[in-house]
Parts: structure tokens; sequence; C-alpha cells
């Protein structure tokens, strides 16, 4: 009979979660170390879609697709661009009822579905990692702000851009792509702001222009998150504007001097600036020497800009290196399974990601934009997955 490894994961987001719960679904238990003191400490960011043959894919690898589909907002899952100066219409794509492939799900409804099925005492919330300790028989202690935890035969690092498992393995960092975007947030907007939810309607809007952009998107609970992005630096390695960093709501309208006042208004009415978040990037192809017991998967092994990507990989790899753990007659091998196909599915999109954003935010953002919007038409005419 094969023996399970004691396996720690690090982080309780979509990939650490995903991960403990295709382990326990084949009776293997994972702990799992949360910074977050409680389910609900910190806001997760915004809206997420699925796609079928990643974040859905994973899903189903844990039992959670049906669950998932059951929540899901299947509603939101429009695009539209408009034009920066006039707010007209330039293009959209509205899926007809049903034929939408990509629902959409808040991060905190996704989090809680991914916990409900745990076992009492998985996670451990209020658990700061500060280092991973490599001991003589090769296993791994974690030093966290309450004590030394372990020891572990499996590390697995699910924490994200700026990882304290990825520092074991490499000294690799994220850096900046030159694009900032600043988040803020309209609530009950059906009620309270009728005219911004006209405007980005069931899904996500998109103004382009000159390297500054303004993206409204719709989110449960009728709630809009507007991100207001700037781009701030020339090419990926330079440094965030630190103007940016305690910018306020009039000095943010200032940046968008002539954009249409429709625009203007999802910056004016809102609640006030959320979080001001560089978009950062670690190098792609990015590969650190294996090593056994001690791994990253999702943002901490290959973080890309936030194009609807990220969470997807995230959730594959986390449900491909549980199964390819659990599959294996020796865990070790699994775990080097694991990570070559990480790798090599984030090196083939990496580039692409990277790209995209460089696109969307130089001086023909809203052409290329609409060329790919056209692309995605041409391969749904065509009876293909988009």
């Amino acid at each position: 009979m094969r023996q399970a490894p004691t396996i720690a994961i690090v982080g309780a987001g979509p990939a650490g979660l995903t991960l403990a719960n295709v382990l326990q679904r084949h009776g293997w238990r994972a702990d799992v170390f949360e910074t977050d003191a409680s389910v609900d400490a910190r806001d997760q960011g915004g809206s997420l879609d699925l796609h079928p043959e990643e974040g859905q894919r994973a899903l189903a690898r844990a039992g959670l697709l049906d669950a998932f589909m059951a929540i899901a907002r299947h509603e939101d899952q429009e695009t539209r661009l408009v034009h920066h100066a006039t707010g007209q219409l330039l293009r959209e794509q509205i899926p007809a009822p049903g034929e939408g492939d990509r629902p959409e799900i808040d991060r905190q409804a996704l989090r809680a579905l991914l916990l409900h099925p745990l076992a009492a005492g998985v996670v451990r919330w209020g658990e700061r990692l500060e280092a991973v300790l490599p001991r003589a028989d090769g296993r791994h202690d974690l030093r966290c702000a309450s004590g030394v935890k372990g020891p572990y035969d499996l590390v697995v690092g699910a924490d994200g851009a700026w990882s304290k498992v990825r520092a074991a393995l490499t000294p690799a960092l994220p850096a900046y792509t030159g694009v900032t975007f600043i988040e803020l947030w309209l609530r009950d907007v059906d009620r309270r702001h009728p005219r911004a939810a006209r405007l980005v309607g069931h899904g996500t809007l998109f103004a382009l222009h000159a390297g500054a952009g303004i993206v409204g998107q719709r989110n449960g609970n009728a709630t809009l998150r507007v991100y207001a992005a700037l781009r701030t630096g020339a090419a990926t390695g330079a440094s965030p504007d630190p103007a940016l960093a305690a910018i306020g709501k009039d000095a943010l309208l200032a940046r968008f001097a002539g954009w249409a006042p429709s625009l203007l208004d999802l910056i004016a009415e809102a609640e006030g600036i959320a979080a001001v978040r560089p978009i950062m990037a670690l190098p792609p192809g990015l590969r650190w020497p294996h090593r056994a017991g001690l791994t990253v998967i999702g943002d901490a092994a290959h973080v890309m800009p936030p194009l609807g990507v990220g969470v997807n990989l995230a959730m594959l790899d986390a449900a491909e290196l549980a199964e390819a753990l659990v599959g294996a007659d020796d865990w070790r091998a699994g775990q080097r399974r694991g990570e070559e196909s990480m790798w090599a599915r984030a090196a083939g999109i990496a580039p692409g990601c990277i790209e995209a954003l460089a696109d969307m935010f130089d001086d023909n953002g809203a052409r290329t934009l609409v060329e790919q919007l056209e692309a995605h038409a041409r391969r749904d005419d065509a009876g293909l997955s988009r």
C-alpha cells in the first residue's frame, strides 16, 4: 500500500484549496496554512470567469463542478468596448442564453465553495509563513509567525506573487509590467447608479486610449468594480509611479481629462479608491531546479497580468499536481510530473498574456481589443471553444 506523504499547502486561495480538495477526494490529507485571520477577513478581488478546459476541469476533479454551475453568474458574460471620448459602443459580445461557457463567480463565493467540503481543521487561519526551513532528512519545516510547524514531506506554495515558498527554490521575483490598476467600487448599482449599471451591462466594459483605460466589471450583489488603468512605465522592469500610491479621485479624474462623462462618472460616483495595484509578472518560462518535497503552483509559479488566465491556470496546476501525486507509485515522481506539465503550460501562455497587456495599453489599444473580440467571434462562429 502506497504511503501518503505529510503535506503542507501554503495559501488558501483557489489554487491551494483546489489542491486540498482533490487530495482529500483521494483520501489524502493536507494542512493548509493561510495568512488571513478568517475566511472573510479581507476583500478577495474581482469577479472570475472559469474556463471549461482549465478552472471548470479542476472543479470537476474536485467533485465541485455541479455546485459551481448552480451558483455561477451565467448571465454576466457580456463584453463591451466603448470609445473613450464619446462613450459610443464600438463592439460588444453578448452570448445567447445557454451559450456562454465561461460563467462568472465572485472570489469570495469561490473560496466558500472550495472550503465547504474540506474536513474541519484542514485550514489553519492566521498563520503567516516567514520562511521554509530544510531539514537534513529532506523534509521541511515552516517557520510561521506563531512558531515552527512540521516537519512535512511535501510543501506546496500556493501563496501568490510574493511567495515565500518560491523564495526557497529560486531568487526570481515578479517585475512591473508598466501598467497600474486603480480599483474603485460602486455598490447597489441598480438602484443608486442605474446609468453606470446600464453602461457596464452584465459583464465587462472596456474603454482604452493612448496607454490608459477604464474597465468596469459587474460583480455579484449589485456591485461594480471599476479599474482606472494607467501606463506608467515603458516596459517590464520599470518602477511603478509612486504618485499613484496615494492618489485621490480628483487627481485620478484629471488623468482622464477629455474622456466621456459617462466613463468619468464611473470614477466620480465611486465610494473611493479601494486599492492601487501595480501589475506584476514573473519571467515567462520560469523554471527552477527540481527539489523533491518543495514546489509552487499558480501565481507563486507564474504570475501573469490579470487577463482572465491566472486563476484558471492556478486551479488546473493544483488539480493536476494532486492527481499526479496520488497516481504515482512514488509521490516524488508525481511531483516532478506535475511540475513539468505546469511549466510547459505556463511557458506557452505567459508571453502572449504579457504581450496582450502591452497591446491593450499602447497607443492603439482600442483597435487591438476590437481585433481580439472579432477573432473570438470568428472562432465561436466556427464552432470552436473560446
